[in-house]
């Protein structure tokens, strides 16, 4: 396919995991990646690995000129694809933490999603489409991690309202809730085999709802989906206490 012809995918927390492996896998696809991190060094090693034609934005989206660069970028090329990834857990009991910590998180993992949309979808065409990274954490408010439960559950309650909002547009919004993913910086190799995915097996499903365009939110593994279906049918009070104990 020639360079110019090819769709533009824009992809935030591109250097490692979820977002690795889509800027990967849509590369493959044919996709020209506008990849977003905070390193540059691994954007520039990604960009080299994807090929020619494959450029980066060196930004820290949870700082105000991070952001204000990525979003000019949006309203200055045409993208069709935005793959909203970026994002931080800091865990720990909520009043132990640094309030600043927690506020730089609501930044990176609310905000951010929220601004890119917006630049996005302002001047999306039909046969466009917005992912944005959940987590089945939207359904399960991890004690520990309450305010990244918390994050996970506004990005998958904001995905599905703009996915009725543009379902007759042609622009396609999808909410991806992913369990527990092996990466480098977080293995789970203490956690049930069975809830734990590759970052590939997560890109794969998502690719999948991308070329189907009919939910607005997609749960990657059975393990996963049957414990999303669980937790949002058990009283609120069993599904707290069981994930308090661990």
């Amino acid at each position: 396919m020639p360079t110019d012809d090819r769709p533009t995918a824009l992809v935030t927390g591109a250097t490692a995991g979820i977002g690795r492996e889509f800027a990967r896998r849509l590369a493959a696809d044919g996709h020209r990646i506008i990849a977003v991190a905070r390193n540059e060094d691994r954007l520039r090693a990604l960009t080299s690995e994807l090929g020619p034609a494959h450029t980066y934005v060196a930004a820290d989206l949870a700082a105000p000129e991070g952001l204000a660069r990525t979003t000019r970028t949006l309203a200055e090329r045409r993208v069709h694809l935005l793959v909203n990834n970026a994002g931080t857990a800091t865990g720990g009991p909520f009043a132990d933490r640094p309030l600043d910590r927690t506020e730089e998180m609501l930044r990176l993992n609310v905000h951010a999603p929220v601004a890119l949309a917006h630049a996005f979808l302002a001047r999306a065409r039909p046969g466009d489409a917005l992912l944005n990274v959940s987590s089945t954490l939207a359904y399960a408010p991890l004690p520990g991690l309450g305010v990244y439960s918390a994050t996970k559950a506004f990005v998958a309650s904001f995905s599905e309202a703009l996915w009725a909002e543009h379902k007759d547009s042609g622009v396609y919004v999808l909410g991806l809730c992913p369990g527990m993913t092996a990466t480098e910086s977080q293995p789970h190799t203490d956690a049930p085999a069975a809830l734990v995915q590759t970052p590939a097996e997560v890109v794969t499903t998502a690719l999948a709802a991308l070329r189907r365009r009919a939910r607005p939110t997609v749960v990657p593994g059975t393990g996963n989906r049957i414990l999303a279906t669980l937790v949002r049918a058990l009283p609120r009070r069993t599904v707290l206490a069981a994930l308090a104990r661990g």
